[in-house]
């Protein structure tokens, strides 16, 4: 008789885990008060109020809200001047937007190798990958997990290159008791509908740069200058402007992050214990320069030699069958068909991103997987399912290999 889900066994979880997104009564007041005041569009007084609460939760001197957090990274990118023929180094471990930023403002990525550690750049291949035609830096704080800033802010800082911290995952996380997002010359957020503050899509920049936030605030207005007229534009720029709309969900939510990454903190430190106490199965080690984690996502190692070789998908379906959330994680951007294509090749020429040697990267595909950042936000029971479907899934795994 199967004991597996996927086989058909009884799954350890029927009910679902924690909902999300998160909301009450102070969003749905907020979204009927935008409604009646007919201030539907943008740079309302809404979003005024979003940005001037974001920038002090961060201890930043500007926040500038924007429609998602693809448009924050290319419009920082383009008030930082990056344009065709200019290099920025990315990682290949991350959403495709962070690369995808790149080539809209025809620049070239070049991938440094992620720390299989953490799944976050590694610094040493920053220094690596930085040459003459580097215009910029970017690091993503993976799954909220901070990267580790000094070595990367020494390495282009020597060198007077600018890092942008793709903080899409990580509002609230610290880094020596530093808020990401600034850290760096600026910081680059997301409020899609998964992320830990959510508003369906949202976005935003923060900076301690005056210079660089006027010219942040020009190319999401669409180029034009904070005190010019209407139909004036100084500057090359679009329409990533965020409505009251957005901000009315966002100033609740901001409210309440600090409460749920305390909530996710206590439940990651117990599931960490869980997960170690399984063959093949090993929580992320912390490094002492992370002073907070938000968890936007529960990473944690895979090694299908002590699961008999299943392969880490299969490992995830049977997991998904038990009833907890999960995801196999990334792709290895450098090998995705959009880097080769005819309309990318016009801009990075004859790059051949498939040769490269990426063992971090490489490592983490193969065993990372993820468990959605909602399960964190339940009860210790919540957690104990979750730890007994990896439990059941590796005493039981012979029956799917």
């Amino acid at each position: 008789m199967a004991e597996l889900a996927l086989n058909g066994g009884t799954p350890v979880r029927t009910k679902p885990f924690h909902p999300w997104p998160v909301f009450d009564g102070k969003e749905k007041q907020a979204l009927i008060e935008v409604l009646e005041s007919r201030t539907w569009g943008t740079l309302g007084p809404r979003v005024g109020r979003f940005e001037e609460l974001f920038a002090e939760y961060l201890g930043c001197r500007h926040a500038l809200g924007v429609c998602n957090g693809t448009v924050s990274l290319e419009a920082i990118l383009r008030a930082l001047m990056v344009g065709p023929g200019d290099e920025v180094v990315v990682p290949p471990y991350t959403f495709v937007a962070t690369v995808s930023a790149v080539l809209s403002v025809g620049a070239v990525p070049v991938f440094a190798d992620i720390d299989p550690r953490t799944n976050c750049v590694d610094p040493a291949a920053v220094e690596n990958a930085v040459t003459d035609r580097t215009r910029a830096v970017i690091v993503v704080h993976m799954g909220g997990y901070p990267c580790d800033m000094d070595p990367v802010m020494g390495a282009a800082g020597r060198r007077g290159i600018p890092v942008i911290e793709d903080t899409a995952q990580a509002p609230g996380s610290e880094y020596r008791g530093r808020r990401l997002g600034t850290i760096g010359t600026a910081g680059s957020f997301s409020f899609q509908l998964s992320k830990n503050m959510s508003a369906g899509e949202g976005g935003a920049i923060t900076t301690d740069d005056d210079s660089l936030a006027d010219l942040c605030w020009s190319v999401h207005h669409c180029g034009r200058g904070r005190a010019g007229a209407w139909y004036g534009h100084p500057f090359l720029g679009s329409n990533y402007r965020m409505t009251d709309w957005q901000a009315a969900v966002l100033i609740p939510q901001l409210e309440r992050l600090d409460e749920q990454i305390g909530r996710r903190e206590r439940n990651a430190a117990l599931l960490n214990r869980r997960v170690d106490e399984i063959p093949g199965l090993a929580a992320f080690r912390r490094d002492g320069y992370v002073t907070r984690h938000t968890w936007h996502l529960y990473q944690f190692r895979y090694r299908k030699e002590e699961f008999g070789g299943l392969p880490k998908g299969r490992f995830v379906e049977a997991l998904a069958a038990e009833g907890v959330p999960c995801s196999t994680g990334y792709v290895p951007l450098n090998r995705e068909p959009f880097i080769t294509h005819p309309y990318v090749r016009r801009i990075t020429g004859d790059r051949d991103y498939s040769a490269l040697t990426l063992p971090g990267l490489d490592r983490a595909c193969e065993e990372t997987v993820w468990i959605t950042q909602n399960v964190l936000l339940g009860s210790e029971e919540d957690i104990d399912d979750a730890a007994r479907a990896l439990e059941k899934i590796r005493r039981f795994s012979h029956e799917l290999v």
